[in-house]
């Protein structure tokens, strides 16, 4: 990519539109450091190998709802602000369905149904939602795919013999809704519904008693290697606080944001030394059991050479990110290039599975664990639980039904902090709707594309920023003053701070920027009032201040609103080569600013479309 340095001048032409427990000596120098970054976590961190992004696979046990559409249009923005930055680098982007499991099984029978057919009906339902928001997935995956049965199966016979897996028995409390078991110290008893019941701390889901004969694997064994994958990625150069300040700053953080790594970070090292010098674990590293008698659960995959176990289902589901690359992989090359995932989006409630268990798996398969799991909060909606019995479980197809796809989209990534819950509220959706879309987006477009204000303008004007000084070709210049000067030194900063938020992954900052930037430009048109200046500098001035304004926020708004984006653009007569990441660079990158003040190439803009006068609005009216 062009930054610097650029001497030529710069115009556009038209105005159109086991191998054994010492293979994973915590000693050892790590792989997955092979990849890493110099510029903190990164969405897109190196050109050298195809990027990969994944959302967790959704279980089938009900219809979708507003956080599983979060999670998809928040890996979707990633994938799409890869293919922006370098549109000549591979991107893989891998969504799909978890469809195994004791509460699957439980669920069909209600029904009185099948669990396959059962799983079809809500899997489609899945697929359909990804398709009307508008996600660029490459893989839709399902773990009822004959193809991600080869791969469980390779991967058990894999880490039996490498010694990972042994059969034992195994009793304790396991929640069905989790899929998992719990040690006693993680069950505390409370009332419901006027009875005391079980339930498990971490979630609040109901628990039972049960002891049975399974399958284990040694996790036990790799705290050191979790130990040292954390600590070797632990904080970035923006958020690392000051107990970090004798570790490097500027690779990747292992797990985002900084409070999620702090609580894994507790749950696997967090240690006392005894009299003796050894450690002693505050947490407790158990063997994990991995899999179920079938005479229990036969909804899932049986254990290679042994039917009388079905595969435990969280061994199963995250089996999937690598199945979706091919794997079991022979040789180099192909999809298995994309790995490790450079962003894995999880809930929060799914963490400890993503965090400890997935990261153990593969070490013991000798495979790099993801470089980055970014992780988001529950949503609520009105500030409440969502729950079917309150009614108030927000319907992603409605939203998207009543506000357009890229509307919904632009809310949820505008408006979702990682560390908190967020909230869904159909009032806040309307006002964001409104105030930023329609009202300074859409009309500041609508404003600058006005009949009466071309009219005073060329069909094209050039101009160049040389020092502190704006030329307009056959017109003059203009100097900085307290109208101008705000939307001036915010048109110039807003690339380079986009950038740093979106590849320290933190969306919702760098869309607020762009919001910020439209605000801004909107402010100074009203003050500069062009439809009543004679002057036709400053009527020129005003125009290319709010159209270029647009055009750097059609550009970075992209990934959150592909359709919209595009559309604006387009009523901005804006080029297809004047759309990309390079030309952003070219045009607004501060890394132009010098002890002179911004230097930048001669810029065409276009007053006059060369395509119909749109009769619509780019943002209708709610009803």
């Amino acid at each position: 990519m062009l930054r610097n340095g650029i001497k030529s001048t710069f115009r556009f032409s038209g105005c159109l539109r086991s191998p054994a427990l010492a293979t994973i000596s915590p000693r050892a120098t790590p792989r997955w450091k092979t990849y890493s970054t110099n510029a903190g976590p990164s969405a897109v961190p190196t050109p050298s190998k195809p990027y990969y992004v994944t959302t967790p696979i959704f279980y089938v046990n009900s219809v979708p709802h507003i956080g599983h559409l979060f999670s998809g249009v928040l890996a979707d923005v990633l994938a799409r602000y890869a293919r922006l930055k370098d549109p000549n680098r591979e991107v893989h982007f891998c969504t799909g369905t978890d469809e195994h499991g004791l509460k699957i099984q439980r669920a069909a029978e209600a029904k009185g149904v099948q669990p396959k057919p059962f799983c079809d009906g809500i899997s489609t339902t899945f697929e359909d939602l990804a398709k009307a928001a508008g996600l660029s997935h490459t893989r839709f995956i399902r773990t009822t795919e004959p193809v991600h049965y080869k791969a469980v199966e390779h991967l058990w016979r894999e880490l039996l013999a490498r010694g990972w897996i042994y059969k034992g028995s195994h009793s304790g409390w396991y929640s069905v809704s989790d899929e998992a078991f719990y040690a006693p110290n993680q069950v505390i008893e409370v009332e419901i519904d006027g009875e005391m019941v079980k339930v498990a701390k971490e979630s609040g889901s109901r628990v039972e008693w049960m002891e049975e004969e399974n399958y284990k694997f040694r996790l036990s064994a790799f705290r050191e290697k979790l130990t040292e994958w954390l600590e070797s990625n632990p904080c970035c150069k923006s958020t690392s606080p000051s107990y970090f300040n004798d570790l490097p700053t500027d690779i990747p953080l292992a797990i985002v944001p900084l409070d999620r790594w702090k609580e894994v970070h507790t749950l696997v090292a967090d240690h006392e030394i005894n009299d003796k010098g050894e450690k002693i674990y505050t947490h407790p590293l158990e063997d994990l059991s991995i899999s179920r008698p079938s005479s229990r659960l036969s909804w899932g995959i049986p254990v290679p050479d042994d039917p009388e176990h079905t595969i435990y289902v969280w061994i199963d589901a995250l089996t999937n990110y690598i199945t979706a690359l091919g794997y079991p992989w022979s040789g180099s090359g192909g999809k298995q290039a994309a790995w490790p995932a450079d962003v894995q989006v999880i809930g929060v409630d799914i963490v400890r599975f993503h965090a400890i268990y997935w990261p153990a798996m593969l070490f013991a398969l000798g495979l790099e664990p993801p470089k980055t799991l970014l992780t988001h909060g529950h949503w609520t909606m009105d500030n409440f639980k969502m729950s079917k019995s309150r009614g108030n479980v927000a319907d992603p197809f409605k939203a998207i039904e009543k506000y357009g796809a890229d509307a919904v989209r632009y809310y949820l990534m505008r408006n979702a902090p990682l560390v908190t819950k967020s909230d869904w509220s159909d009032a806040q959706v309307k006002k964001h709707y409104q105030r930023d879309l329609l009202s300074m987006i859409g009309n500041l477009c609508n404003r600058i594309n006005s009949e009466k204000l071309v009219a005073k303008l060329p069909e094209t004007y050039r101009y160049r920023l040389s020092g502190s000084t704006l030329t307009l070709e056959n017109m003059g210049e203009v100097q900085p003053n307290e109208v101008n000067a705000p939307v001036r030194e915010m048109l110039f900063e807003t690339l380079s701070q986009f950038e740093s938020k979106m590849d320290t992954l933190e969306v919702n900052k760098a869309v607020t920027l762009v919001s910020e930037l439209v605000e801004r430009a909107n402010a100074f048109f009203a003050q500069a009032a062009p439809w009543s200046e004679s002057d036709p500098v400053r009527v020129a001035e005003a125009h290319l201040y709010a159209h270029q304004a647009l055009h750097l926020s059609g550009i970075l708004l992209h990934p959150v609103m592909p359709t919209k984006s595009s559309e604006l653009l387009d009523r901005l007569g804006i080029q297809p080569d004047q759309r990309t990441w390079t030309y952003a660079q070219r045009v607004f990158g501060s890394e132009r600013s010098n002890g002179r003040g911004l230097e930048t190439p001669w810029i065409e803009v276009c007053t006059r479309p060369g395509n119909d006068r749109p009769t619509t609005p780019l943002f209708a009216r709610l009803s």
